[in-house]
């Protein structure tokens, strides 16, 4: 980590920022804060953000499980966030992706056209997939892309997984620019390792 991380457990510096601490902990229960939390907290203001935004984009959405997880977890890939990557990739395959399809996802190389043979990801799976590729390395996406996308979702989910894959690309860019979780350097294999 560049910069130290606040104490744990954090030491407010006021109510406004008890309160905030105790939302963090609220939405991490029965899971202690993490080393993103521990971060973000040295601005109460921001973290209290933060967690908000992506409380209401891990847990209440429509789109299912596998395809939130997977759209993160690409991300993580695209962006070397290996501490992201080894917290998301478990919750992917909890969400019934398989090895296979994991293994498709943690390529390092660009993800484009149809479903790759054997991957055993389905036409959502890969265009969300797809989709996160382009938006993270290209900010644009191909009109192609987003027509695949409109053929398989309602106006909503793409909503919500626009929403889901910018969101972590800002979570990732803030893991990587300050080493949260001291992952950089490494790979998937050495992330989930630890």
């Amino acid at each position: 980590m560049r910069i130290p991380y606040v104490a744990n457990p954090p030491e407010p510096s006021s109510p406004e920022d008890a309160a905030i601490v105790q939302r963090m902990q609220d939405r991490r229960a029965p899971r202690p804060l993490q080393s993103l939390d521990l971060a973000l907290l040295h601005s109460p203001p921001v973290a209290d953000g933060w967690n908000t935004f992506l409380g209401a984009v891990r847990t209440k959405t429509s789109i299912p499980a596998d395809l939130r997880e997977l759209a993160i977890s690409r991300v993580a890939v695209c962006n070397r966030a290996w501490y992201e990557w080894k917290h998301h990739a478990p919750l992917a395959v909890a969400a019934g992706v398989s090895q296979q399809g994991m293994e498709i996802v943690k390529v390092e190389e660009r993800l484009e056209g149809d479903v790759k043979e054997g991957s055993d990801l389905s036409e959502k799976q890969w265009a969300v997939l797809v989709y996160a590729d382009e938006m993270t390395r290209d900010v644009h996406v191909k009109d192609a892309t987003f027509e695949r996308l409109k053929g398989l979702f309602t106006d909503q989910e793409i909503t919500e997984i626009t929403a889901t894959i910018a969101c972590y690309n800002m979570v990732s860019r803030f893991l990587v620019a300050l080493d949260v979780g001291e992952r950089n350097g490494t790979g998937p294999e050495e992330a989930s390792a630890h």
